[in-house]
């Protein structure tokens, strides 16, 4: 399934106060230089804060991680999680469809869904509350058939009890999430046949049912209540810096339009020849340095820089395997802006420009730049060049 951008964005996306404090505890999990890994907790937030996740939102978190644009967006387009179109302003509702539950009755799901939201998913109710579609397992087929509705998991369900669900959803009652006819979690449904013990004690809803109402945060997280932020590795939430937060909203990028959406790409490369080259993967990309970064002092020699590109013209860094616009611009700052300039760097050399990589650190050894470099100095191709770095 192609999934793209929605065709109507809104001009800007920030996160409140709360969700901002959490996002930064959540940064904090990862070690230093691997903090694109919490991309995927705050991609949810952002969906959670709004309901779903649009270009500003995603950009947003992006510049928080200190990632291309580019990497964010492929995560967001991956992951069928992430909305990438409005949704019902009370709940969209997901029906799973797979095997377990298409036998316990998930068909019956999807006709109340055409009934009472829309005849078509991904399409909004007459009232703008609801939205609908069909999604593959969802890991609940004990309890089938179910649905996701929000962020929580309704199972055990027959059509009227999704219809009274609903319902009660529009009225502005919170239902109870978790099993719906009584079960507690995924026992037999007719009881208990053995670990009787385990029934004495118990709280009144199974573990997730019961966190998501001790926290009263069921459906969504957009009424106003604030789930305390938690972030118990580092003692105290006052202790949590981000990395690379920006204080102000993040711009469309200067790119090219990917498609006839008008999805614009950070890091789509001026590339004459070959293919377009891949940074790494989004959940292990080290963070991009910030235009204020400055070189600490480092082992090795520091190479011969340049005030300026010769003639006014630099050459394209970017087509070297490994470098985006921001390390560009890094290099750039440094004094390095021709291919022949990296050819020429001697290991002393090289061990220098790797230590004052801010936040790129050994990226020249790693990717082979200087290996590259004298193939694309020499006129040779990107293909060519590519492979070298990959040898």
């Amino acid at each position: 399934m192609l999934r793209r951008l929605h065709h109507t964005q809104p001009e800007s996306f920030a996160f409140t106060k709360a969700n901002l404090e959490w996002a930064k505890g959540q940064i904090t999990k990862y070690p230093e230089g691997r903090q694109a890994s919490a991309i995927i907790p705050l991609l949810w937030r952002a969906q959670e804060q709004e309901g779903w996740l649009s270009r500003p939102a995603i950009e947003y978190v992006a510049d928080m991680l200190g990632m291309a644009y580019i990497r964010a967006l492929e995560v967001a387009t991956f992951y069928f999680m992430f909305q990438l179109q409005p949704v019902g302003s009370v709940a969209h509702v997901q029906i799973c469809g797979t095997t377990s539950c298409m036998i316990c009755g998930a068909e019956e799901l999807v006709q109340v869904c055409k009934e009472l939201i829309a005849k078509t998913p991904h399409t909004l109710s007459d009232d703008g509350k609801f939205s609908w579609e069909e999604v593959e397992c969802m890991g609940a087929c004990a309890n089938a058939p179910m649905a996701q509705i929000g962020k929580d998991y309704y199972e055990d369900l027959t059509a009227d009890k999704l219809r009274h669900l609903i319902a009660a959803f529009s009225y502005g009652e919170r239902p109870v999430p978790g099993p719906q006819n009584g079960r507690y979690a995924a026992e037999p449904a007719s009881g208990l046949t053995s670990l009787k013990e385990f029934e004495s004690g118990r709280k009144k809803y199974n573990a997730s049912a019961q966190l998501a109402v001790d926290l009263n945060d069921t459906i969504k997280r957009i009424d106003g209540t604030e789930v305390p932020l938690t972030t118990p590795w580092l003692g105290k939430a006052a202790a949590v810096k981000p990395a690379n937060v920006r204080a102000s909203e993040p711009k469309p990028a200067a790119g090219q339009p990917a498609d006839a959406t008008g999805v614009t790409v950070q890091e789509a490369k001026a590339v004459s020849k070959g293919k377009p080259k891949s940074e790494g993967n989004a959940a292990n990309a080290t963070p991009r340095a910030t235009p204020e970064a400055k070189a600490p002092a480092a082992s090795g020699t520091k190479p011969a820089v340049l005030k300026k590109a010769r003639g006014g013209k630099a050459d394209d860094l970017k087509l070297i395997l490994g470098i985006g616009p921001k390390l560009e611009a890094l290099c750039h700052r440094l004094g390095f802006f021709h291919f022949d300039q990296i050819a020429a760097w001697t290991p002393a050399e090289v061990a220098w420009v790797d230590e004052n990589l801010e936040g790129f650190k050994g990226r020249v050894t790693r990717d082979k730049w200087v290996v590259q470099a004298k193939i694309l100095a020499s006129g040779g191709s990107v293909e060519e060049a590519e492979r070298a770095a990959k040898a």
